[in-house]
């Protein structure tokens, strides 16, 4: 039975109902001793507790999708087949231009329409197996646009949280359409991948050897698959990447890093020190904490990296992780920071789409 499924809805709904009105026909009808008596009554109380938190939970995650299946929830989902040594290009010297195409074949996501699609990606380059939902922007099937090419824009989802937060959760599609439509943003092809890699934990999108290449997951293999099956440029100038929470890292980080794939980044309420999420399997060890603050990854590139970044959130929840980031930067390098007013929820970051899109707009090419 599917966890965000209808006949799960039901079956919780109907247990909640069976919770209420067992109590009330049977609980002065009960027969027996004292013991017993008190003992069914304290566990009917104890049943309708539990199925009105099971309904409020499956109704929530339903509605919101921060897990897709019971192996998300139970962190027993297998994801990753191999994590090797990748060198520092996240490319394990291997040619990802000159290898075979990735062939995909896309089906229709239960709940959002036709318009956006899914697929189940084999990663060659990360080892990772994860689903990858796209949504192509209302001109993609325009016969004036037949010809073009479309700037894209990758969205990592919170922990917890699946690709399909971005648009189940977050209405990203539903916000953006229109604003395409009428030229006031422009039309990005959307492409959410899994982020839950390891059962619950938090990756950072990093490459560490022998656990995960969330890192190559994610601007590698992602990245080749959009470019083989849709009408894309691999240019790093018609790419950005976004997200929210512990998914806003990944995207400041994923663009600071490897600004040859990305030219822009949107985080909304993201922070620099992956150890302020819990789950972080970077923050375990000092020195990949050190290493994967996003300070110190500046820092540490070469030269400036020519990349834009979009920092919101409330003062203390990514605004002044965007001006410290933004003390550091050097041009290229540009940093905005935004304060906003709301709470580290979906609905909060859903009414920043508008304004992060149109920012997108000005800094990202189209091809």
């Amino acid at each position: 039975m599917s966890l965000t499924g209808t006949p799960l809805f039901v079956t919780a709904i109907a247990l909640a109902v069976i919770a209420v009105v067992l109590p009330l026909a049977v609980w002065t009808r009960l027969r027996g001793p004292r013991a017993v008596r008190v003992l069914l009554r304290g566990l009917m109380v104890v049943f309708a507790q539990v199925t009105a938190v099971a309904l409020v939970f499956v109704a929530v995650n339903r509605d919101m999708n921060f897990y897709a299946s019971w192996g998300d929830l139970m962190g027993t989902g297998k994801y990753v087949t191999a994590a090797p040594d990748l060198g520092p290009d996240g490319k394990g010297g291997k040619k990802v231009e000159a290898a075979p195409k990735v062939l995909q074949e896309f089906h229709p996501v239960e709940g959002l329409g036709g318009r956006v699609k899914k697929t189940e990606l084999d990663g060659k380059i990360s080892g990772v197996k994860g689903d990858v939902m796209v949504w192509l922007p209302p001109q993609y099937d325009d016969p004036a646009f037949k010809d073009k090419k479309f700037p894209v824009v990758e969205l990592i989802p919170g922990i917890p949280g699946t690709g399909k937060s971005w648009f189940q959760g977050l209405h990203a599609h539903e916000v953006l359409e229109p604003l395409m439509k009428s030229g006031k943003v422009a039309p990005f092809i959307l492409v959410s991948p899994r982020a839950m890699l390891l059962g619950n934990a938090d990756t950072g999108c990093a490459n560490i050897p022998g656990k995960v290449n969330a890192d190559s997951w994610f601007s590698v293999d992602v990245r080749k698959m959009v470019t083989d099956n849709f009408r894309v440029s691999d240019e790093a100038r018609t790419w950005g990447v976004a997200g929210y929470s512990a998914g806003a890292y990944c995207a400041a980080k994923l663009a600071i890093a490897h600004p040859d794939r990305y030219s822009a980044a949107v985080s909304l309420s993201g922070y620099n020190d992956p150890g302020q999420e819990p789950s972080s399997l970077v923050a375990q060890d000092p020195e990949l904490r050190r290493t994967h603050n996003l300070k110190n990854v500046l820092q540490a590139q070469p030269a400036p990296p020519a990349v834009a970044l979009w920092m919101s959130g409330a003062e203390q929840d990514g605004y002044l992780s965007g001006t410290d980031l933004k003390a550091l930067a050097k041009s290229p390098t540009t940093v905005h920071a935004e304060k906003v007013v709301g709470g580290h929820n979906l609905e909060s970051w859903s009414k920043q789409l508008p304004q992060t899109f149109g920012w997108l707009t000005s800094v990202v090419k189209l091809p």
